[in-house]
Formats: C-alpha cells, structure tokens, sequence
C-alpha cells in the first residue's frame, strides 16, 4: 500500500509498505479516505517540530472507514466511518491521573513519535477510534481533530458565556476555536492579516474582526471592551511578540491561551501577570474533547461545510506542499484523498 513518509527534514516520499494487520483484540483496521494536512505535518517536514522523529509516516487528521475488527472490539462494527484520537498515554502518571493524558510523561502521538495516517490502511486500538455519524460528508467528519483542539484550547481559557475571547489569528486552529467560543456564548474578536480570511472569520460568527496592517489592536479592542480587555485571548498565531501582546492586554482576571512550540524567549514583565492576577496556559493536543465535538458536527453545529478549500490525491503530495507554501491566504484546509488497498 502507499504512504507518505518524510524521511529527513526537507525530503518527503511516497512509498510502499506492507498492509498492517490486526495483532491484539482490542485493535481495528481502518481503510483511510481523507486526511487533513495540519501545520504540525508541515513543521515536520521542514524539521522545525522540536518533537517529531524520523523517518516519519505523518498525518493525524483521519477520516476513515472500519475494514475489520479484533475479537474484543464491542464499540465499533465494519463499516462504521470512524475518526482518530492521534495520542497513546500510560494512565498512570501525574498527568494521566489528574485528566491531562494529553501531557502524559510517555505521551506518543502518531505522526510525531509514531506512524500517522498519510497511508492507505491503519491499525488503531479502539480506544482512540470514535464513530461519527454516517450521514457526515468526509470533507465535514475529518474536521473533527482540528476542533478538538479549538475545543481544547477554549477549556484551557474557561471560556464562559458572556467573555470577551480574542483570537489572534484566523488560520484553520483560530477559526476552530472562534466557532467553538461562538457555542459557549462568548464575544469574539479576531485578528489577522488577511482580509479574506477576515470575511470568513465574520461568516462563522465572529463579531469583530481585525487587521493589524489597518487597524489599531490595542485601541479598537479597548473601544469594543470599554477599556476592560479581553478576558480570554487565544493565540494562535504563536509568535514571540503576540504572546507579549496577550500578556499585556487581557483583562484583570483574564486568561491567556497558548498553543506555540517555539523554544525563543519572550519578554514579559511580572507585573502584567501579577497585578491582573491572569493564569496563563498552555493548550496541546486535546484531553477527551472527542465526544463533545462529535456531538456538534452530528447535531450541525458547526459550520464547517465550507472549510476544506483544497483536495489532493495522496499521490500529489508535493503539489498540496507547494500550494500552502505559495499561496497561504488561498488555503483554509487542505485534505488528501486517499485510494483504496493495493493488491
């Protein structure tokens, strides 16, 4: 069968490898058919993921159908389109015991430490496979991941109805976690360079939208705040100065939300955190958010049906690559179609 392995950073193959089978009874087989690409695949490629191992089958936003069972296998049935919790955890660390398995000290996430889903059949412990509706569109259900980390990310911010929750930045993890603060009752602001991206961001509910090349941040959210903040910012931008700027303009009480992997240091006073009293977080991956998210593509509340803007068969990889790298504010997500088993 085909996979897309990147050997060494910079250097991405398609390959051949055998078809998995089924070795323990808890473990289905799932014949993949989209993955998303994520900005982590794209950091490993380019071997700036300080985290990811070579040579690496990556992926982790799957969407797949159920090929086969084991013989302990009770949740799942062949057929069933299902999506993939991308972690393994011990259950028995600090972590894992206070409900952070996302951080578990022997934490493994598959793309990263161990094979994704950039191929065209999987085995996975049933544990970390949910069933989504069968009436969800491909192009909705292997969305799913992505929002679990909007999810995640909102959960680290307790973000409650009635907050004032800004984003910064309306890449594909912003938008996600702007929908999901739009669930939970919040006012949302959002940034971004990109005007395009803007207009999208306002569509999915977002009630303000800002671009630092025409706007002043500080000013227009004092205005929109009457001089308070945001009580909750999410940066998902992730850069050195806008993790300063959170600091700097979240309100007295407030919550910071970080999602950056990058190892530069920041300049930030004690007193902002201090004096505000503000908790300032970090958000990985996500922590049994799964289900919660599930729930809102089956019943339709997301609006995510016009998120994908680009299909790529697995073949075409190298175009996909170049599409995002040339032409970023064309691109919301881009997804691999994949074929199906190779005799």
């Amino acid at each position: 069968m085909k996979a897309i392995q990147v050997v060494t950073p910079g250097k991405i193959e398609i390959i051949e490898k055998e078809m998995p089978g089924i070795n323990r009874g808890d473990e289905v087989l799932i014949q993949v058919r989209l993955v998303g690409i994520c900005g982590s695949d794209m950091h490993i490629y380019h071997g700036t993921s300080p985290v990811a191992t070579y040579p690496r089958v990556i992926g982790h936003e799957m969407v797949g159908e159920i090929a086969e069972i084991g013989s302990d296998v009770k949740r799942l049935a062949v057929g069933d389109k299902v999506v993939m919790e991308p972690i393994q955890w011990c259950g028995t660390c600090y972590a894992c015991r206070s409900g952070r398995k996302n951080v578990c000290t022997q934490l493994e996430v598959y793309g990263v430490h161990k094979d994704g889903a950039y191929q065209e059949y999987i085995v996975l412990p049933e544990k970390i496979v949910h069933k989504v509706d069968s009436r969800l569109d491909w192009h909705e259900a292997v969305l799913v991941e992505p929002f679990t980390i909007g999810a995640q990310a909102n959960w680290r911010g307790d973000v409650k109805a009635g907050d004032f929750v800004f984003i910064m930045g309306a890449g594909p993890i912003g938008l996600c976690a702007l929908q999901v603060a739009k669930i939970k009752g919040a006012v949302c602001m959002i940034s971004d360079l990109s005007d395009d991206k803007l207009d999208y961001a306002r569509s999915l509910g977002a009630d303000y939208v800002l671009n630092p090349l025409k706007d002043n941040i500080n000013v227009e959210i004092e205005r929109i705040t009457d001089g308070v903040g945001p009580n909750v910012t999410i940066d998902a931008v992730c850069t050195v100065k806008t993790f300063e700027q959170a600091v700097e303009m979240t309100s007295v009480a407030g919550r910071v939300v970080v999602l950056g992997f990058s190892d530069a240091p920041s300049q930030i006073a004690q007193f902002h955190i201090t004096k505000k009293e503000l908790t300032v977080v970090g958000s990985r991956l996500q922590s049994d958010k799964f289900a919660e998210v599930i729930e809102w593509f089956n019943s339709g509340n997301m609006k995510v049906n016009s998120f994908v803007t680009h299909r790529f068969a697995l073949e075409d990889i190298h175009q996909a690559i170049k599409l995002i790298e040339t032409s970023p504010n064309e691109v919301r997500k881009v997804v691999l179609e994949v074929g199906g088993m190779q005799k």
